[in-house]
C-alpha cells in the first residue's frame, strides 16, 4: 500500500480519524513544535475544525513576528521546501492557510508510515 496525501485539510483530518490516527497526528504535532521550541500543546480532545483553525493562528503569527523560529519549525518538521516556494506569500493569511496544511500533511505522513509499518 502506497501513501498517498490528501488533497484538502479536511480531508486529511478526516482520513486521520477514520483511521483512529487522529490522536497520534496530535501528538506528533505537539512533538514537532515543542523540538522547534514553539510551545503548543493542543488537548488530544481538540476538535478537527479547532485544530485546523489554532494551526493556521499559528502559524499565521509565526510568519508575521517570529520568521527565523516559523522557518526552524518547517526544517524540523521537514517540510518540503519545493512545496513552500510554490507558494503565493501575497496574502498571509492565504499563505498560512496554505502552510498550515502543508504541515499537517508532513506530520500525517510521518503518522501514516509509522502506523503502517510497525
Amino acid at each position: 500500500m502506497n501513501f498517498i496525501a490528501p488533497k484538502s485539510t479536511e480531508l486529511l483530518l478526516q482520513e486521520a480519524k477514520a483511521g483512529d490516527l487522529y490522536l497520534n497526528l496530535i501528538e506528533q504535532i505537539n512533538k514537532d513544535f515543542n523540538l522547534a521550541n514553539e510551545g503548543i500543546d493542543f488537548p488530544l480532545s481538540i476538535s478537527p475544525e479547532e485544530l485546523k483553525i489554532q494551526l493556521h493562528e499559528k502559524i499565521y503569527r509565526m510568519i508575521q513576528y517570529k520568521f527565523a523560529e516559523y522557518l526552524n519549525l518547517l526544517y524540523i518538521i521537514d517540510v518540503s521546501e519545493n512545496e513552500i516556494k510554490q507558494l503565493d506569500g501575497s496574502d498571509l493569511v492565504v499563505l498560512a492557510e496554505q502552510v498550515a496544511f502543508l504541515i499537517l500533511k508532513r506530520e500525517w505522513q510521518k503518522v501514516w508510515f509509522r502506523n503502517y509499518y510497525k
